[in-house]
């Protein structure tokens, strides 16, 4: 009988192929979802399923990209960018400097980080009524906000850096008898600088936001000037474009701050404590943290009576706490704030069970992952502002488009919680599910969402700031209806102090006990961890 030779190279050549593949179809898997989304684009605009106003065409963002190339999209980007570097270079080097002396002194801290939080409660945008009031729409407008919007973290983490690092590095500094300039450079820098980048990673993200909702509201030039001109004409295809640039600028700063910190961190070092005070000893330290507040408040109480500026632009403190009185008194104040919460609890359970059944799929399936993964990371680095022309456009001014809007801003955070804490669960987890043999709704139930219930918690912590911050962006960009934040926008216009300092107290308020709330439920709902 003929025996049939076989080549040692086509024995090995199937497994080697299948190999190959494989890499080959995890290496493609990302950009199914993408093209999917491209193709489905195509067929819509070339079909009419929609108008093409209201979804342009992909040829037609393509040639809207290269027109906008010659010139008129570099010069806002440029306008954008260099408003965004001073306003970082400002912010960063204010935060540094007060996080280092409140993290270095505890008097200093008793003294000045009270009245700081609690200035801090109150978000970014609920300070921007009040800030075109005082310094007008121009350029001054857009560096106060962003240097307001990057002071905080970045004052907040240095604090919390240099404060943990305080006891043990005085022990080294005595040891060694260090000068005051070498403990600054060789021990207080190096060990609160884990902190501070967390808190710089933080103020890129919150200062390329809060400059583009700001340049949406009063802007001249500028990527968000560019996109409301865009949306006021009905050419979606700029607003495109803009969403684009933006998502890329999003992505370079990220990668940018992941290389810094690889870069400048190559020892093992803690993740960033949760802030925690300095306990007060006396009766004096008692009182110190009320002594600059009411300092304040007295200033500014005389500069009212006195006349030394304007009352139409600073209006005393008894005018607010009156206006602030009357307005709860009426149900002017409390009605707003109704329709403001109820925005946010629907857009948060909205947003927040889309991340929640998001998070589990990513978590517990890797195809899933590497088939949606990417994508959603991509649309995470677009800032949350630059949806509003695109939701304006497609669903209007009315409570659709602000229901979306917060339910986006709430979803993020749900979505990378419980996907992080699906994805860290222990693998022995999997192995008792498969020696009990249970099926997926009693592995979820049993095993995954308790396992996974620390994060998920964390996450609508997060989502309920989120989606409160998205509510009165919602409220300021979507005018139409009620709202706290449409009522501070009307008393602006209005010139009309008292009434938008005291929404931005209510707004301040409302945000701390939020967040209390998240905090609490979070513990009551994993208080099994302490047991």
């Amino acid at each position: 009988m003929a025996t049939t030779w076989t080549s040692p190279s086509t024995t090995h050549a199937r497994p080697l192929d299948n190999a190959a593949w494989s890499r080959r179809s995890a290496a493609l898997l990302p950009w199914l979802v993408p093209a999917s989304l491209a193709l489905l684009w195509w067929l819509a605009s070339n079909f009419g399923w929609m108008s093409e106003q209201i979804l342009p065409a992909p040829q037609l963002v393509w040639q809207s990209a290269l027109e906008l190339a010659h010139g008129e999209l570099w010069f806002n980007l440029g306008i954008s960018l260099q408003r965004l570097a001073v306003g970082l270079l400002l912010g960063i080097a204010s935060g540094a400097v007060l996080g280092g002396w409140l993290g270095a002194s505890a008097r200093a801290e008793r003294l000045i980080y009270p009245t700081f939080a609690a200035l801090a409660q109150i978000p970014t945008l609920a300070w921007i009524p009040l800030f075109m009031l005082l310094f007008g729409i121009g350029e001054a407008l857009k560096l106060v906000v962003l240097v307001k919007a990057v002071v905080v973290p970045i004052t907040l983490h240095t604090l919390v850096g240099v404060r943990d690092a305080q006891p043990k590095l005085r022990e080294a500094a005595a040891v060694l008898r260090l000068s005051p300039r070498l403990r600054l450079w060789r021990l207080t820098i190096p060990a609160a600088l884990p902190a501070f980048l967390a808190g710089l990673r933080i103020a890129l993200a919150t200062g390329w936001s809060s400059l583009l909702a700001v340049e949406l509201l009063a802007s001249s030039e500028g990527l968000g000037f560019l996109m409301v001109w865009g949306r006021q004409l009905f050419m979606l295809d700029i607003v495109f474009v803009c969403i684009l640039v933006i998502g890329v600028v999003g992505v370079l700063l990220d990668r940018g701050i992941n290389r810094l910190e690889h870069s400048l961190v190559h020892w093992p070092h803690p993740p960033t404590a949760a802030f925690r005070r300095r306990p007060a000893g006396s009766a004096w330290q008692r009182v110190q943290p009320w002594l600059l507040p009411l300092a304040l408040l007295g200033l500014w109480q005389l500069a009212s009576q006195r006349e030394w500026l304007d009352s139409n632009i600073l209006v005393a403190p008894s005018s607010v706490w009156l206006t602030t009185w009357q307005g709860l008194v009426d149900g002017s104040l409390p009605g707003a704030m109704a329709e403001s919460l109820s925005r946010t609890v629907l857009g948060l359970a909205l947003g927040g069970s889309l991340g929640v059944l998001g998070g589990l799929l990513l978590g517990l399936s890797r195809p899933a992952e590497r088939l949606f993964g990417p994508s959603l990371g991509a649309f995470r680095q677009v800032a949350i502002f630059a949806w509003v022309p695109l939701l304006t456009a497609w669903f209007g001014l009315g409570e659709a488009a602000k229901l979306a809007f917060v339910g986006l801003a709430a979803f993020f955070p749900l979505f990378i919680a419980t996907q992080r804490g699906v994805a860290g669960l222990s693998a022995q987890l999997a192995e008792a599910a498969r020696t009990l043999r249970l099926n997926l709704w009693q592995r979820l139930r049993l095993l995954i969402l308790p396992g996974a219930a620390p994060a998920i918690f964390a996450g609508l912590r997060l989502g309920l700031i989120y989606a409160w911050l998205g509510t009165i962006g919602a409220e300021y960009f979507m005018p139409a209806g009620a709202g706290i934040g449409t009522l501070m926008l009307g008393a602006q216009q209005l010139f009309r102090m008292d009434l938008v300092m005291a929404g931005m107290l209510l707004v301040g308020l409302t945000g701390a006990l939020l967040n209390t709330l998240g905090q609490r439920i979070e513990a009551r709902a994993t208080r099994w961890r302490n047991a």
